[in-house]
């Protein structure tokens, strides 16, 4: 079968001609031939497999692009790299592998096309289109990926024991393609997965979080976590998360099974944003539920702390997964930790001091920690779920109003702790702190406007009830 139509990027037909040039074959194989066929959204990067070698070629093929780009040679993987207009192309020559049982890091040796393609991880991601000048665009599919594409199945080109056993991080990815295509894993493979679920513990963290990232940023992040579930990789991977996976029952109350749950509010989300780690909030906003949850006779189920709690185990997650510890985990743990925060405020009267708080701890952050709050809401209950939704709205409304008039988004006290040792001539003490405390005391619960004046004021009257005298 021939694809050649869609090899018309300028990119294919300068390969070709390299290829022809040195006397090797080439062809474009894996994820961006697959995206080709779906007619999904191209990859940004194409990969290409020489049957010699791949530096070489890739050097050749800088040479007849116009602006001769920069090649990144990889000696130790033996790969080449250049970029080509806003595409990056990778050119490996091809190969045989062998893995020993502790370690990801094939053996490597030089093979043939076929050998090459019984390396690649599933059926889909095996299929390669010719380069080279007599057989250009010419579809080589030895594992019938096409078919198992028409079938959206996900399926391993051998053994699936082997392929995975291997190299483990192929599970996730298997996990994710089907979560990202809308296929469904293969049975043999699907097992194949439970039964070596064990081996992912020899993968990095950076490589494990690499793969949920791309699970949490598809349009139904809940399709690859359960899959995740039923292999028992994710209780290998976020045992916090299976640890919400139970609901106990004493003297008639029950409470909601909280992973379930937190599923839906992952895929609440997505609709909503495409910041990942505001995903990565709402996977984690209930961790803390199973550890603090308690019965009480006249409460029922209660789950006291849980949010304090679970920031803090939000940070050992990152810091576990080798994830950033910067101000992405910051955030996460800000979202976690506040998470109930704006449900609370929905429920009750809504005050402007409340607002205000809310604003001021959340800062910058205020909009996102709403959008989170609003997909917490789950209730199957259509007037509950209209209510909380309209409660909402109030909030919003009050946050509007109260930042154009309080400013407390970026809280500046109207008057400085300097200013404060002026005017009562102190040195630098506990005095000032307590001032400077009571002054955005002040402005939270609305006793006083954020205005220098107001505050002035304020820090007399209150320095006075200290036994300050102004100078």
């Amino acid at each position: 079968m021939k694809y050649k139509e869609f090899l018309n990027n300028k990119i294919f037909e300068v390969i070709s001609q390299a290829s022809q040039e040195l006397n090797i074959d080439s062809y474009v194989i894996g994820g961006f031939v697959r995206d080709l066929i779906l007619k999904r959204d191209f990859k940004k990067d194409i990969d290409i497999v020489a049957v010699g070698s791949g530096i070489e070629l890739a050097l050749k093929v800088s040479t007849l692009l116009p602006n001769k780009p920069k090649v990144q040679v990889f000696k130790t993987y033996g790969t080449a790299m250049l970029r080509f207009e806003d595409t990056e192309i990778e050119f490996v020559g091809a190969r045989k592998e062998s893995y020993t049982h502790d370690s990801r890091n094939p053996l490597v040796e030089n093979g043939t096309l076929e050998d090459d393609q019984n390396r690649r991880d599933f059926t889909i991601n095996a299929l390669a289109l010719s380069l080279n000048a007599v057989s250009f665009g010419t579809l080589s599919d030895p594992f019938e990926g096409l078919k198992d594409m028409e079938n959206k199945i996900i399926k391993t080109p051998l053994d699936p024991d082997i392929t995975f056993s291997d190299d483990p991080l192929r599970m996730l990815r298997g996990i994710r393609f089907a979560t990202q295509l809308g296929f469904e894993i293969e049975e043999k493979s699907l097992y194949s997965i439970t039964k070596n679920a064990e081996r992912i513990k020899i993968i990095s963290g950076e490589r494990i979080v690499d793969e949920l990232n791309k699970i949490l940023s598809t349009e139904k992040p809940s399709i690859g976590f359960l899959l995740l579930y039923k292999t028992g990789l994710l209780d290998i991977i976020l045992p916090e998360l299976t640890a919400l996976n139970q609901v106990e029952e004493i003297e008639g109350h029950t409470h909601k099974n909280n992973f379930y749950h937190t599923l839906e509010v992952v895929d609440n989300i997505c609709p909503n944003t495409e910041d990942v780690w505001l995903r990565w909030s709402a996977l984690l906003h209930d961790i803390g539920k199973a550890p603090t949850k308690r019965f009480n006779k006249r409460q029922g189920w209660t789950f006291h702390g849980h949010e304090f709690l679970g920031g803090k185990m939000a940070k050992k997650i990152f810091e576990r997964l080798h994830m950033p510890l910067n101000h992405k985990m910051k955030f996460v743990q800000k979202m976690v930790m506040m998470s109930s925060r704006p449900i609370v405020l929905s429920q009750d009267l809504v005050t402007d001091s409340a607002v205000r708080r809310l604003v001021f701890d959340a800062g910058e952050d205020v909009e996102s920690l709403m959008i989170l709050c609003e997909a917490d809401i789950t209730t199957k209950n259509p007037n509950k779920f209209k209510k909380y939704h309209h409660n909402f709205e109030i909030v919003r409304k009050k946050i509007v109003e109260v930042e154009e008039r309080d400013h407390v988004r970026i809280f500046q006290p109207p008057i400085s702790g300097e200013e404060i040792m002026t005017i009562f001539n102190l040195k630098p003490s506990r005095e000032i702190g307590v001032l400077k405390e009571a002054v955005k005391e002040a402005i939270l619960e609305g006793e006083i406007p954020n205005e220098y004046q107001a505050a002035y004021d304020f820090v007399l009257k209150r320095g006075k009830k200290l036994g300050l005298t102004k100078v």
